[in-house]
């Protein structure tokens, strides 16, 4: 586990550079990334070579969690970033869904990254602070971010020294090291694909000044789980089109599994390029930046046609977030205002505050992924709010926890859509099944 004493200590780039070291000894790795987090697992998996898996107990559970790391570990080592700062999780009061709740119940190594610049000797009162906040801290080395000379690395070391906790990694204060960020963190990957080369660069020269050997003796000492046999998809009974290019890319890779393991078969469609959804019995708009090309998007009138087209025929739609801009009438994004589909009478407008939660609803209308009465978690990170709401719109969800789109209620629901701004993990029992199951009904009609 590489976890930090912030955010934006480093830990991305940092996990990039661990993962391109152990991968140049020639070993596999794995990767995952603890939170809710669609953008860092992007970066991991251009330099891991598979997709990253999101662990988060919020969103799925201690069983999940360790379901999810065995069924997905076929690699010589794993590598799980962190979030936030290491003890940061649902409440001020608890380490609940924290980096360090995760690392407890994998019972991982945990390797801190500090960042030493504007330090020297204080870094020493950081470290101790995070070794013994916690009765079990599980950190068993240090990596130095941002070491301004060989003078700071020594009175760094010096300070450190009476710790007896390794320090596996300095790397030098570089404004080269850094990644490109925008209103919600790094930049994703499919929006860029430079991005790809300027990822391995960074995690080649990173690399050199982090001891690969010792974190992976580190490594070595875990406890270990039992091995489940790999699960065989089923017959496809339903083709699913999940839109999925540099406007959507917000996807945990469980879900479209889950969708699959329903029996689902997927199908990737572009509402920037393509014309028309492929055929399919469902559709899947995740999150993403709708707004940032949202020229792109109005321009294809087309796409917009086909699946509004689509929407009023029946067709089971699920969206969230950037999905649910993009089925709204237009998105105001500071001095523009692009055209979208129209499915939902009511204008996207981009805002200046970050509205970040966990959620938490009851079903309060029959929808496509569960039913009345019944309660589910997500999260919410989003800078647009809706106007214009009709009055007699009607809605899935009633939000104990969370924003939503208005007045705590989330889930908009027009012909067979759900729209919302709610993020859902599938590791939770029930939603992809109920997708997949509405998607049968229609391909029955």
């Amino acid at each position: 586990m590489l976890a930090g004493t912030t955010s934006g200590v480093g830990k991305t780039s940092i996990a990039c550079a661990i993962i391109h070291g152990i991968k140049k000894k020639g070993y596999s790795v794995q990767s995952f990334k603890v939170g809710p987090d669609f953008i860092d697992p992007s970066y991991l998996s251009s330099l891991s070579g598979k997709p990253t898996r999101n662990l988060d107990p919020w969103l799925m559970g201690s069983t999940g969690i360790v379901t999810s790391f065995v069924k997905n570990f076929d690699s010589d080592f794993s590598i799980i970033e962190g979030v936030m700062g290491y003890y940061d999780g649902f409440s001020g009061e608890s380490n609940y869904s924290s980096t360090h709740h995760v690392a407890s119940i994998l019972k991982t190594p945990v390797i801190l990254v500090l960042d030493a610049s504007k330090t020297a000797r204080s870094i020493a009162a950081t470290a101790l602070g995070f070794v013994k906040f916690h009765k079990n801290s599980r950190i068993s080395g240090f990596i130095l971010n941002k070491i301004g000379s060989k003078k700071h690395e020594d009175l760094c070391r010096q300070a450190l020294s009476f710790l007896k906790i390794p320090i596996v990694g300095v790397i030098p204060r570089n404004t080269g090291l850094t990644m490109e960020s925008r209103h919600l963190g790094l930049i994703p990957v499919y929006e860029q694909r430079q991005l790809q080369s300027k990822i391995s660069n960074i995690a080649k020269t990173m690399s050199d000044f982090i001891d690969i050997n010792k974190i992976m003796q580190i490594g070595n000492k875990v406890s270990s789980f039992d091995v489940t046999p790999k699960e065989k998809n089923p017959k496809q009974k339903v083709s699913i089109a999940i839109a999925l290019d540099e406007s959507f890319n917000f996807y945990y890779q469980d879900n479209l599994d889950a969708l699959k393991k329903e029996g689902a078969k997927i199908e990737f469609f572009s509402p920037v390029s393509d014309v028309k959804v492929p055929a399919c019995d469902g559709i899947y708009i995740g999150g993403g930046f709708p707004e940032v090309i949202g020229s792109a998007l109005e321009k294809n009138s087309k796409m917009q046609k086909n699946i509004k087209t689509l929407a009023e025929s029946g067709i089971p739609i699920y969206a969230e977030c950037g999905g649910l801009m993009y089925l709204t009438r237009s998105i105001d994004y500071g001095s523009k205002k692009f055209k979208m589909v129209g499915i939902f009478d009511i204008t996207t407008k981009m805002q200046k505050r970050l509205k970040l939660n966990y959620t938490k609803a009851s079903i309060v209308n029959d929808c496509l992924i569960a039913k009345a009465p019944s309660t589910i978690q997500g999260h919410e990170f989003h800078f647009s709010e809706l106007e214009s709401i009709p009055k007699d719109s009607k809605f899935a969800y009633d939000l104990s926890i969370g924003v939503g789109i208005k007045n705590q209620k989330d889930g908009l629901m027009q012909h067979n859509t759900l729209a919302s701004y709610m993020h859902m993990h599938f590791a939770r029992p029930g939603i992809a099944r109920n997708f997949v199951q509405n998607c049968i009904k229609y391909s029955r009609r």
